[in-house]
């Protein structure tokens, strides 16, 4: 009985996946992946795999192909877009196969966010404007707890990152809005990032949802909230001030404790 390797082959562009993700998919055996969500270039490496469509199929018939081809002894890959540990669906299929005794290994990925991120050439936590980052989606046919509502997320005046929700914009912004975002917050919005025809458009909480609309986006689009998209001012990193000593450099002023 074979192990099921749940891979991350990255956002879109191929030069994006990992070492390790490439030579899993090179020797897979059986590889599921997730429909258009796979870059072409991805999939010609199955070149020794049996490669099945997730999209065409449901829940059932994809637990029954990992396990079916597991117990056969061959190395199976379910292939995900981005990260696997992200809006990947994971935990159900992991604990089907577990009730069989057939063990998983999740193979991590470039996901979008961070792509989305270097596409707009920001940094995510910023000394002076934030350190923390908080990951969600809009509210649609999957429910968010209550207590995850956006306009209760918003109140951190955090940065704010969205996945599956780009044509819930216009509800993202109103609820921002509401948590205590001001109009002026910028915010950007990148279409499938890293592949060849990526967008990138940006504006404040008043004028993105328009512009989005404009450019007939309605999903495969990251949307990130919050300052550090334009920062007014920002503080530089203590990590290579030469006041600051850590574990592999010691202070260059005297006066300092640190």
């Amino acid at each position: 009985m074979s192990k099921v390797y749940f891979v991350g082959c990255g956002p879109g562009d191929p030069d994006l996946i990992t070492v390790k993700a490439k030579k899993l998919i090179q020797n897979a055996d059986v590889v599921v992946y997730s429909g258009s969500l796979i870059p072409s270039e991805i999939l010609k490496l199955c070149k020794k795999s049996k490669a099945y469509d997730a999209a065409k199929l449901v829940r059932e018939e994809i637990f029954e192909l990992l396990k079916k081809n597991a117990k056969k002894g061959k190395k199976v890959v379910r292939l995900h877009d981005g990260d696997p540990s992200i809006y990947g669906a994971i935990r159900e299929q992991m604990d089907n196969l577990q009730e069989e005794k057939i063990d998983s290994v999740i193979i991590p990925g470039v996901t979008s966010f961070l792509a989305s991120a270097a596409a707009l050439g920001v940094q995510l936590t910023l000394p002076g404007v934030t350190q923390t980052m908080i990951i969600s989606r809009a509210e649609k046919r999957t429910k968010v707890p209550k207590r995850e509502k956006i306009s209760e997320l918003a109140k951190h005046r955090a940065t704010m990152i969205f996945y599956l929700s780009v044509h819930l914009l216009s509800s993202i912004v109103k609820e921002s809005l509401a948590g205590g975002y001001q109009k002026s917050t910028p915010v950007g919005v990148v279409y499938r990032a890293s592949w060849a025809d990526e967008k990138i458009i940006t504006g404040t909480l008043d004028t993105i949802t328009k512009r989005v609309r404009d450019q007939k986006i309605t999903r495969t689009a990251i949307i990130i909230i919050g300052d550090v998209i334009k920062p007014k001012s920002y503080e530089y990193s203590r990590l290579y001030d030469k006041s600051f000593s850590h574990g592999f450099r010691k202070s260059h002023s005297k006066s300092s404790k640190n």
